[in-house]
């Protein structure tokens, strides 16, 4: 048995939603997009993990090309991503750049998410 509902009339003039209200601002959707676009290359996620569980808490770039089977521009490309991304830091010692996974990269990936998803 079906049951047929009235339609209620709107004026013709009127919008067929509300306009949201609130979203980021592209400034703060840049820098969100910058942290995931950091974490969304398979690459990057072997070098974090590799830093991540060097005994010292820090590896050399000259340490990281053979893991990943990338030459040393190619992984220098990558870790400038994490760095401005805030996920690592990156520490100058003679010729070579020794990075480590950011204090606080935990945080920035947490934020962005929050912001991203509006848990705040």
């Amino acid at each position: 048995m079906t049951t047929l509902l009235p339609l209620i009339e709107t004026p013709t003039d009127a919008p067929c939603c509300t306009p949201g209200a609130g979203g980021l601002d592209p400034e703060r959707a840049a820098t969100i997009a910058r942290t995931f676009k950091a974490l969304g290359d398979p690459t990057r996620i072997r070098l974090l993990s590799i830093i991540a569980a060097a005994p010292d808490g820090d590896a050399c770039i000259c340490d990281l090309t053979e893991p990943v089977g990338l030459s040393q521009p190619t992984v220098s490309h990558h870790m400038k991503l994490l760095a401005e991304a805030g996920l690592v830091t990156r520490e100058q010692r003679g010729k070579w750049a020794h990075f480590a996974i950011a204090p606080d990269a935990r945080g920035t990936i947490d934020a962005a998410l929050d912001l991203a998803l509006d848990l705040r």
